[in-house]
Parts: C-alpha cells; sequence; structure tokens
C-alpha cells in the first residue's frame, strides 16, 4: 500500500532520533566506564595529613597505600596480605572487580546492537536482545561501582567520628577517587537506562512499520465492465 508523505517524514525521524538515543547511551556508558575503571585503581579513594607533620600525605585505595613527602615524593606499597585487610575493602574489591567485567562485556554487546553494525543486519530481535542485555549488565556495572564506593565512604565517617581515638591523632577523610567513583557510576546507571530508552523506541518503530495499511489508503481497482458488441 501507499503511505503518506508525512507518514514517512515521522518514519525517518523515529529511525533517526532512535540511532542517536543507541549511540548516547553507548557514549555514556563508555565514558562512565572509563572514569570508573580509573577510580577503581587510583590510590586516593582515602587520604589523611597530620597538623603535627604536615609535611607527609597519606593516599589509600583498594590495591595500594602511598605517602607523599616533599623530600622523597610519592611512594607506593601494596598491601601485605588480603586477608589481613578490613572487610569493606575485601568487599569492595569484589564488586569492582564484577563492575570492570560487566561493564566491558556491556560495551561489547551493546556496540554489536547498534544500527548500522554489520552483525544480524536482518534480524532486528536478535539486536533489541543485545541491547536489553547490554543495558542490564550496564546497570549491574554501574551499581557494582557505587556499592564499593558507599561502603567505604560509610567506614570513613564512621571512623572519623569515633569518639574512642584521641583529638590529636590523624583521621581519614575522602579522597578525590571516591567523587569520581559515585559520578561514573551513576553515569553508567544512566547510560543503561538509555539502552531500554533504545529499545523502547525501536520496538515502536518496528510496530509503526508492521501497521496495515488503512483502506483508504490502499489503491483503488478500477473494474470495467466487459460489453459485447452486437
Amino acid at each position: 500500500g501507499y503511505r503518506s508523505r508525512p507518514s514517512q517524514k515521522l518514519g525517518r525521524m523515529v529511525l533517526l532520533t532512535t540511532k542517536m538515543m543507541e549511540r548516547t547511551a553507548l557514549f555514556l556508558s563508555f565514558g562512565s566506564y572509563v572514569t570508573s575503571l580509573t577510580t577503581a585503581f587510583l590510590p586516593l579513594w582515602k587520604t589523611m595529613n597530620s597538623d603535627l607533620n604536615e609535611v607527609e600525605n597519606w593516599f589509600s585505595g583498594l590495591w595500594l597505600t602511598c605517602l607523599y613527602t616533599e623530600e622523597k615524593g610519592i611512594q607506593c606499597k601494596a598491601y601485605d596480605s588480603v586477608l589481613g585487610l578490613p572487610v569493606d575493602l575485601q568487599i569492595s574489591r569484589v564488586l569492582v572487580l564484577i563492575s570492570i567485567g560487566t561493564g566491558g562485556f556491556a560495551l561489547l554487546t551493546g556496540f554489536l546492537g547498534l544500527e548500522g553494525v554489520g552483525v544480524c543486519m536482518r534480524k532486528p530481535e536478535v539486536k533489541r536482545r543485545l541491547f536489553i542485555f547490554s543495558g542490564v549488565m550496564t546497570w549491574v556495572s554501574g551499581l557494582t561501582t557505587l556499592a564499593p564506593v558507599s561502603i567505604v565512604a560509610y567506614t570513613t565517617v564512621v571512623d572519623f567520628w569515633d569518639e574512642g581515638f584521641p583529638d590529636v591523632m590523624p583521621r581519614w577523610e575522602y579522597g578525590e577517587a571516591m567523587f569520581s567513583g559515585w559520578f561514573g557510576g551513576l553515569g553508567q546507571v544512566i547510560g543503561g537506562t538509555l539502552f531500554f530508552v533504545a529499545v523502547c523506541m525501536g520496538d515502536y518503530d518496528l510496530q509503526r512499520l508492521n501497521v496495515p495499511v488503512s483502506p483508504e489508503l490502499k489503491p483503488r481497482t478500477r473494474y470495467y465492465l466487459k460489453t459485447e458488441v452486437l
């Protein structure tokens, strides 16, 4: 059947918007994943400096502890024993590794599900499932980034306000990496949501293409009466 020009323009606009949403979701997820990945290995989750010795600054992360002095610069050392770590760091390490794995897998499946990528070009249902899977994995990656940062932040606040420590004793405080971790995890959650928005927009486009043409738009068939010449 024939389609009116406004319907064709609407279809092109919906298809273009769907492609833009897919790419926005992928780019946002990629940028947030890089931020979360960098945060995981930075030794700047917690900082500590003492009023008694202002030339020394301590930095702590999930994998390293660093000391900065004006004379020797920064010196980092890995933790001696995994079992000797506090429980919050052990849990945070596991969650961060899950976040890295799921986030990388989500980006791969999301790229394969993009319109225009030469994978399953004639199978839109497969691309739809790839995008749904990518959205779920991006959500998992974002939540497993937010969780360890929030756990370490909570324990830092509890230790900071612990009345059992003397006032002159230095306390651990928030480091820059914690804020970048919150930012990266939140960005991944938003990126995963945009994946689902792109899936819904694609479903709408498919439904619009599969709608049967109304009788008014069908071409009229002309019938001619056959007459005989006597």
